[in-house]
């Protein structure tokens, strides 16, 4: 049985993309982004569970950067709905429209910001490290007059009531989580619906190259290689340098990915793969 490390605490949406992923496994929550994967480089666990973008919060930097710089493979990537819900503590949940406050992520509460505005434009808002670290709070402080936003798995968690159901403004939200592994190896999840392959490039660009970036994207274009996100990050090194992360929807093959990588390096540009992995969905 392999032993799976995840961003926790328990009742995180990261949980439950672990849990649909390795329903059968041992799973360790981490605290941190940086050291459930330097548990994997260690060889401490054999995957690892983090979030990579949200479709409205966007690319979750902090896994990104991080990745390129540890030199582990996306083996794997699992995509979970958010749906948040607003939940009290047992013996609150007669009078939550008097709360003062609510507790969650920051992410979690800009997402319901509509519901809230409409609903409860009074309250507060308490920024928590997670929605279950939120859930968390209003269990161990029933004589507060105060609400968590979250998902079922939280309320489960930490025995609270959900006293309103799917309060966030976008019914289309959804985060990716990548798994990540030491080594390439064939993933299989069971148990989710199997969308399609993606391969994922980092491709860092010459200084003295003009319209390198456009020469890039034609060396994908000219092959009809459809990319479903090209994003820049900074390389930490000064202002104006920048690495580019680029997802390809397809396996990586023996034809067209190759001679586009190779295309681009005799641009001057290095190309690093960060993972050639199926995505699954519920």
């Amino acid at each position: 049985m392999s032993k799976i490390g995840y961003l926790g605490p328990k009742g995180t949406f990261t949980n439950i993309a672990v849990s649909q992923a390795f329903p059968n496994n041992e799973l360790e929550p981490f605290s941190t982004i940086p050291s459930c994967m330097d548990a994997v480089k260690h060889e401490e666990i054999q995957y690892a569970v983090l979030p990579w973008e949200n479709a409205i919060e966007g690319s979750v930097n902090l896994t990104i950067d991080y990745l390129v710089n540890q030199k582990l493979t996306i083996v794997g990537e699992i995509i979970v709905p958010i749906r948040q819900h607003l939940m009290v503590h047992p013996q609150n949940r007669d009078c939550w429209e008097s709360f003062e406050a609510v507790y969650s992520h920051s992410h979690a509460i800009s997402q319901c910001h509509q519901y809230l505005y409409k609903h409860l434009p009074h309250i507060e808002f308490s920024y928590k490290s997670s929605t279950s670290a939120a859930a968390k709070h209003v269990k161990e402080n029933p004589e507060q007059r105060i609400a968590a936003i979250g998902n079922e798995l939280a309320a489960s968690e930490y025995g609270l009531d959900i006293i309103k159901h799917d309060i966030h403004d976008f019914d289309n939200n959804h985060t990716r989580f990548v798994i990540l592994s030491k080594q390439a190896t064939d993933l299989e999840v069971k148990d989710s619906n199997y969308l399609g392959d993606r391969t994922t490039l980092m491709i860092t660009l010459p200084t003295d190259h003009y319209g390198a970036l456009h020469q890039v994207l034609s060396a994908f274009a000219w092959r009809k290689l459809n990319l479903s996100k090209i994003e820049s990050r900074p390389m930490k090194t000064g202002l104006g340098n920048y690495f580019f992360i680029i997802d390809i929807e397809m396996k990586y093959d023996q034809v067209l990915i190759p001679g586009a990588i190779t295309e681009i390096e005799a641009l001057g540009c290095k190309v690093t793969t960060l993972g050639s992995y199926p995505y699954y969905g519920k």
